[in-house]
């Protein structure tokens, strides 16, 4: 009995290759249910979020062939994109899953979204059948330590999401942002925390766009902005200085077809648009655009890191915490697999 975690994340990839592997929500119950079909893998849990996907396997053979099995998932792989991926054993996928959950592996350190992302993550696995007794107790302890490790230590200190880090942007383009217009795409977790962070720092000229209109004007109404139907956000680019995207599209929805006859009209005025969408929303055409500056997840990086070091500091006193938890986890498991390999001797007895 062996838990193996293997994948790829914003450590070991770009954002090419992270949206490459990327698994929509739409695609997850699918996703799951291929990968409980595989031989071999007897309980899975897939979490794939803008910044990684990350594949946690309980399975008897110790030496479970990742790559085949990703050929499987995504068709033909090449060899480099295949260097990206990290592979971890049992201990160190146990410390990597609490890690994970406590905001430590994430591009903003101590960041709060990825705990709930997480948990969606386990519980889409739980609904499709695809958990058991050790996947079940794994991630149940990895939200336990992700609460733990938050309350005592100080590692949400600071910006602490994706989102503020996107609003830190803002500021360094333009300033103050009163008197901005700026438009959010998508009205999810991450536009929803991005909306509160912009009003929070002055922006009032906010506007929402989303497939559920309902779902638009709800958060409009909350930030007191404005809701705009999905099919005539373009309508509103002649006056617009900020585009914060963020849906669950799976194809790039912002186009320098649907751009070039929009900046026409704005007269030279540059737009600023801030992708935090995985896969991107943005096309990479519209990076050649004259007039458009586009910032993506790992533009973001250099921002989140100069918060960084006011958090570093509480790392070592995480990593205390988390070492006592994995400890715990560990002796339960070792009980746990002698126990199977017992039963499978006397199932399977030499002859």
């Amino acid at each position: 009995m062996n838990i193996f975690c293997f994948g790829i994340s914003h450590q070991t990839a770009n954002v090419e290759i992270r949206e490459r592997f990327a698994i929509p929500d739409s695609g997850l119950a699918d996703a799951l249910t291929r990968l409980g079909q595989v031989p071999g893998v007897q309980e899975s849990v897939l979490l794939s979020t803008c910044n990684r996907t990350e594949f946690y396997i309980v399975a008897m053979d110790s030496q479970l062939a990742i790559e085949p099995l990703f050929h499987d998932f995504y068709g033909p792989v090449e060899v480099s994109e295949l260097h990206h991926l990290f592979r971890l054993p049992a201990v160190p996928s146990i410390r990597h899953l609490f890690r994970v959950a406590s905001g430590l592996e994430s591009m903003v350190l101590g960041e709060t979204e990825i705990f709930g992302q997480v948990k969606r993550a386990y519980e889409a696995a739980a609904r499709s059948g695809t958990t058991g007794r050790i996947l079940n107790r794994l991630f149940q302890k990895a939200f336990h330590v992700g609460k733990h490790v938050r309350s005592a230590t100080a590692i949400t200190r600071g910006s602490v999401s994706v989102g503020s880090v996107a609003v830190d942007l803002a500021e360094q383009i333009f300033g103050k942002l009163d008197g901005r217009k700026i438009m959010i795409l998508g009205a999810g977790e991450t536009s929803e925390r991005t909306a509160w962070s912009l009003k929070s720092r002055g922006a009032r000229q906010l506007f929402v766009s989303n497939r559920s209109f309902e779902r638009a004007t709800v958060l409009a109404e909350a930030i007191g902005g404005r809701a705009i139907r999905f099919d005539d956000w373009e309508d509103e680019f002649q006056e617009l200085d900020i585009l914060v995207s963020s849906t669950s599209a799976p194809h790039a929805i912002v186009t320098r077809a649907k751009l070039e006859p929009v900046l026409r009209l704005r007269r030279d005025r540059p737009l600023f648009i801030i992708d935090l969408a995985m896969p991107r929303d943005v096309d990479p055409a519209v990076h050649e655009m004259d007039g458009v500056y586009v910032y993506d997840l790992d533009s973001l990086r250099a921002i989140a890191g100069r918060t960084l070091e006011t958090r570093k500091k509480e790392t070592e006193a995480c990593d205390g915490l988390i070492e006592k938890h994995v400890h715990d986890f560990e002796v339960w498991f070792n009980r746990i697999a002698e126990g199977a390999v017992g039963r499978a001797a006397i199932e399977c007895p030499r002859t």
